[in-house]
């Protein structure tokens, strides 16, 4: 692949998010829906798909006075939301509202429907007022408008491809890790600062705040305060993260594969190393682009929402990149993403919520752990489990389980967290 489709490519996932996506993604709708209406509505209807509801049944909507759920989210999109700043749609609520948010979602009734799709991500908003109906619909992406009416007449049209993995964005298909390596070394130092630049400011400052504060189960606290290595800052600081993210910290991520929590997965350990060995800010650069497409190479068989836990993904590619820092040569690269997926692949996703920091912080020691495996010239073989006689053949069939042999599991976890 050209260097320009790997910069596309990471133009397109790494984009600055508040919030956990999935509710985030229902106050975009909301945002949009109700400017398509024209007015306050008077009812909503929110009918979304499984992984929609997994993802945001347990998480804090940020700037909502701690509120969690659908409701909390479509209304205050609604209400508050613009949706001209996309993933960002809930930046600007002022403490007043949120105070009110309670309030207003009793006034205005949310009926909140399962909707049968074969689409992960996919959800519709419709909402009616003064005689009048809009309805909102986003499939695949967390900002894809597949489809916009205004009593009853369509007035937008977008993609409502069957493709979750890549539908609307740049071709992925020709990703590899060698090409990757290859790209991370010798792309345009400014044109990945522009893109990489963000992701360390943001993601560093609300691993900041995790640790500082207290969000959640502290997980990212717990380590700090238990263990005093590299590693296990590396993983504290990703998990923190995490921690305040999950919890409804206001502050943005730089996401990954349309996930803050896959985006802070993929960056901190590697910020974290840099600043301990003193790397440089351009290795530092490269490096993350290195650890970000290796994340999305992996994504793009599993798909953005699944009951694979996506930390393992993210953890993998900060591993690899870990391994590029220290000199390692292409087959330790690959030796590490393959002792990483080989070691905690059958992590399951059940939606977003507190315990997604613990994941994270399991996720990158392991990845800790295939990297000193690999530069120590030890790995996992071919025909050792999942494990394949390369590391694109490894990818590829983690990315069969987690799309196709994990879809069962992804109904059972949704049952499961329904009985709670």
């Amino acid at each position: 692949m050209a260097k320009a489709d790997y910069l596309q490519i990471l133009r397109e996932e790494l984009v600055p998010a508040l919030g956990c996506t999935e509710p985030i993604a229902l106050a975009y709708g909301a945002a949009e829906c109700r400017r398509i209406l024209g007015m306050v509505p008077e009812r909503i209807e929110a009918r979304c798909s499984g992984n929609i509801v997994k993802n945001v049944k347990g998480v804090v909507v940020p700037n909502c006075g701690g509120l969690k759920g659908i409701e909390a989210a479509v209304v205050a999109g609604a209400l508050y939301g613009d949706a001209g700043r996309g993933l960002e749609v809930l930046s600007s609520i002022s403490d007043d509202d949120a105070a009110a948010l309670p309030e207003r979602i009793r006034e205005i009734p949310v009926d909140v429907k399962l909707l049968e799709t074969p689409a992960k991500l996919h959800f519709m908003i419709t909402m009616e007022g003064g005689g009048h109906s809009a309805s909102v619909e986003i499939v695949n992406h967390h900002t894809n408008i597949s489809k916009a009416e205004k009593d009853g007449k369509v007035i937008a049209a977008g993609d409502d491809s069957s493709d979750e993995g890549n539908s609307g964005l740049a071709d992925r298909s020709g990703m590899s890790v060698g090409d990757i390596i290859a790209f991370g070394e010798t792309a345009p130092l400014h044109e990945l600062e522009e893109i990489i630049g963000p992701q360390i400011r943001c993601n560093a400052a609300i691993s900041r705040e995790g640790l500082d504060g207290h969000y959640g189960a502290e997980v990212g606290r717990t380590i700090i305060s238990s263990y005093a290595s590299l590693d296990a800052r590396m993983a504290a600081s990703a998990a923190a993260g995490s921690d305040a993210r999950m919890s409804g910290c206001s502050l943005p991520v730089v996401i990954n594969s349309g996930s803050g929590n896959q985006g802070i997965t993929a960056s901190m350990p590697v910020i974290v190393y840099a600043e301990e060995k003193g790397v440089s800010h351009e290795r530092l650069v490269r490096a993350l682009a290195i650890s970000n497409l290796v994340a999305i190479h992996q994504k793009t068989g599993i798909g953005r929402l699944s009951a694979y836990c996506g930390a393992v993904s993210a953890a993998a590619g900060a591993g690899a990149a870990v391994t590029w820092l220290e000199g390692g040569d292409l087959e330790a690269i690959d030796d590490t993403i393959v002792n990483t997926l080989a070691t905690v692949s059958g992590m399951i996703c059940d939606g977003a919520k507190p315990s997604c920091a613990g994941k994270i912080a399991v996720a990158v020691s392991s990845a800790l752990l295939a990297n000193r495996m690999a530069m120590a010239g030890r790995c996992y073989r071919s025909g050792e489990g999942i494990v394949k006689d390369d590391v694109e053949k490894t990818v590829s069939g983690i990315g069969q389980i987690a799309s196709d042999g994990m879809s069962e599991t992804d109904s059972v976890i949704l049952s499961v967290m329904m009985e709670c």
